[in-house]
């Protein structure tokens, strides 16, 4: 009897220890990104960091001369190489005074940018979408797109609803981005919904793509972040 309080004993203290490791390499391999002038890098955009009660946000606008959309307009996060794992931030989103009136508040991530600039990919929201009184529009509130051959008007012509998405979302407020990439695969989490809002089941630079992370704006935006985390993975 003693040596069976003996052994289970001593295989809680196994799966405690078991825990605590885990619980310690996940913290440790997770990274929160400070934002600051140090570390970030503008590519047409204008970008200034604010605080905001004591907290450092990054404003993001996109440069008025780029006219054309789904173009590398994003602060670029330095010295980040990352492949798989998943991406945090929140995000909140304005139109400027400037904005047109097809303009819909477009922010989020861009992801595996190459050092040119020049090939990415990308998911952001359009939050003017998200309450909008006609379906279609609401329809449209989550978009995918990579850079530079598959833009929005592309994807949407060639497999209409396949990249686009609707969530619950509003200007002028703020709303959490969780993408989680592996391989070929990118998830869309958004705000506290447990299950993803969006599915893209065929990144077009493929599964071996690397490249950094950036905050992804277009045009009319007056963007904010705040809370970045990159978590990669093999």
């Amino acid at each position: 009897m003693r040596h069976k309080l003996f052994i289970i004993r001593s295989m809680k203290k196994l799966r405690t220890i078991l825990f605590l490791f885990l619980l310690v390499s996940e913290s440790a391999y997770s990274q929160k990104i400070i934002l600051d002038e140090s570390n970030l890098l503008s590519n047409k955009v204008y970008m200034k960091i604010i605080n905001l009660k004591g907290e450092k946000i990054v404003r993001v606008i996109k440069d008025s001369t780029m006219k054309d959309v789904d173009e590398p307009t994003f602060v670029k996060i330095n010295n980040t190489k990352f492949k798989n794992g998943s991406i945090e931030v929140e995000v909140l989103s304005r139109l400027l005074p400037t904005a047109a009136p097809t303009d819909r508040g477009f922010i989020g991530l861009a992801f595996r940018i190459d050092d040119m600039n020049s090939r990415f990919e990308s998911i952001y929201i359009r939050p003017a979408n998200g309450r909008a009184e006609e379906q279609v529009r609401r329809n449209h509130s989550i978009q995918y797109f990579s850079f530079p051959d598959y833009k929005y008007e592309r994807l949407r012509k060639e497999n209409p609803e396949k990249y686009e998405s609707y969530t619950d979302m509003g200007l002028n407020e703020w709303i959490k981005m969780k993408i989680e990439i592996q391989g070929c695969q990118a998830k869309l989490y958004l705000n506290k919904n447990k299950y993803p809002s969006l599915i893209v089941n065929d990144l077009k630079h493929g599964s071996d793509a690397t490249g950094a992370v950036g905050l992804f704006v277009d045009v009319g935006t007056d963007g904010y972040f705040r809370n970045l985390k990159i978590n990669p993975s093999k």
